[in-house]
C-alpha cells in the first residue's frame, strides 16, 4: 500500500492535469457508476486526504479513489499511448483537452456527493500532510490504546492518516524501540509524532521514501527492506518477521542492537550481528 507522500505526489499530478479543465471524457469502469454521466463537467480540484485521492466536481460530486496494494493513475498528454496496463485493468478514464488521466487497477472508485466525502474518510485521523494536520490529536488517538504495538498503531489510519510499512519500521527505528513496543511505552509519543510529519513532508515531492538523508540506491532507509544485511548505524544484521493478523498483516524490520522492547524469538542458528558493534557498515558512528 503506498506511503501519504506518494499519494499527495499522485494528486498533485491529477490536480495539474484536470483541475480547472472540463471533462471531454469520463468513463468509470464499475458496475456501480458505468452509465455515469460526468462528461461536461469542470473538475474542481484533485485532493490527498491520507491514502485516499478525492476529485471533486463541479455540481456537487466527488469522485473517491484508493490505490491500496495495486493501484496507480497515470497521466498522458493527447496522442500519448497508454502503457500503464492491459486495458481489461481499467477502472478510470477521465480526459480533458490537456490530455487523459487512467486509472489502473483501482479497488476503489465510488462517485459520491461531494457532501458525503465524510463516509469515505471522516474516520481518518489528523492528515499528515493536510491542512487538518493536528499533531496533539495524534498524538492522543496513538495513546488511546496503550497496549497496542506501535507499528500497528502506526498503521492504523484512524490515528494518523498517511503512514504506511515502509514509515512505521523507520520510525520505530529512529525511535529506539521495536515494532512490538506497546505505545504506551513509547518514550515522547510527540517527538515520533513530529518525527513521522518531517519525514512525510520532505519526500512529497520526490519518490523514495528517504529517511536516512541519502538518495542513493540502497542508502535511502535504515532497516525497511535491509533483512540480512548490516544496519546502516551499528552494523548488526536487520532481521524481520510478521506483525498483525491477515489480511493487516505487515513484514516489521528491525535492528536487534539499536531498538530496545519485545520481538519474536530469533530461530536458532541465526546470527544476530552481521559484523561486530561499532563505527556502522556504511561509515556511521553506533548509537541509539
Amino acid at each position: 500500500m503506498p506511503e501519504g507522500d506518494s499519494v499527495y505526489r499522485a494528486a498533485a499530478r491529477l490536480h495539474e492535469l484536470l483541475a480547472g479543465q472540463l471533462l471531454t471524457t469520463a468513463d468509470l469502469r464499475v458496475p456501480a457508476h458505468a452509465t455515469a454521466a460526468l462528461a461536461g463537467r469542470r473538475v474542481l480540484e484533485v485532493a490527498p486526504r491520507g491514502k485516499h485521492l478525492l476529485t471533486r466536481l463541479e455540481g456537487g460530486l466527488t469522485l473517491h479513489t484508493h490505490l491500496r496494494m495495486d493501484g496507480r493513475w497515470e497521466v498522458y498528454r493527447p496522442g500519448e499511448r497508454w502503457a500503464g496496463g492491459p486495458a481489461w485493468q481499467i477502472r478510470a478514464v477521465l480526459g480533458t483537452e490537456r490530455g487523459t488521466a487512467v486509472g489502473y487497477r483501482l479497488p476503489v472508485v465510488e462517485l459520491l456527493r461531494t457532501a458525503d466525502e465524510p463516509r469515505a474518510v471522516g474516520h481518518l485521523g489528523p492528515d499528515l500532510l493536510g491542512p487538518d494536520w493536528d499533531p496533539a490529536e495524534a498524538v492522543r488517538r496513538l495513546l488511546a490504546h496503550p497496549g497496542r504495538p506501535l507499528a500497528e498503531a502506526l498503521l492504523d489510519q484512524r490515528n494518523l492518516a498517511g503512514i504506511g510499512n515502509v514509515y512505521a519500521n523507520e520510525l520505530c527505528f529512529l525511535a529506539g524501540v521495536t515494532p512490538w513496543t506497546a505505545v504506551g511505552e513509547l518514550p515522547g509519543p510527540d517527538r515520533l509524532v513530529a518525527r513521522a510529519r518531517q519525514l512525510l513532508d520532505a519526500n512529497r515531492l520526490r519518490p523514495g521514501h528517504i529517511t536516512t538523508g541519502d538518495t542513493r540506491r540502497g542508502h535511502q532507509h535504515w532497516v525497511y527492506g535491509r533483512a540480512g544485511r548490516p544496519c546502516p548505524r551499528c552494523g548488526t544484521t536487520v532481521l524481520t518477521a510478521g506483525q498483525g493478523e491477515p489480511p493487516r498483516d505487515r513484514v516489521a524490520y528491525w535492528c536487534p542492537y539499536c531498538q530496545r522492547g519485545p520481538a519474536p524469538e530469533v530461530p536458532a542458528g541465526r546470527p544476530l550481528r552481521g559484523v561486530r558493534p561499532g563505527p556502522g557498515a556504511e561509515g556511521r558512528p553506533p548509537g541509539r
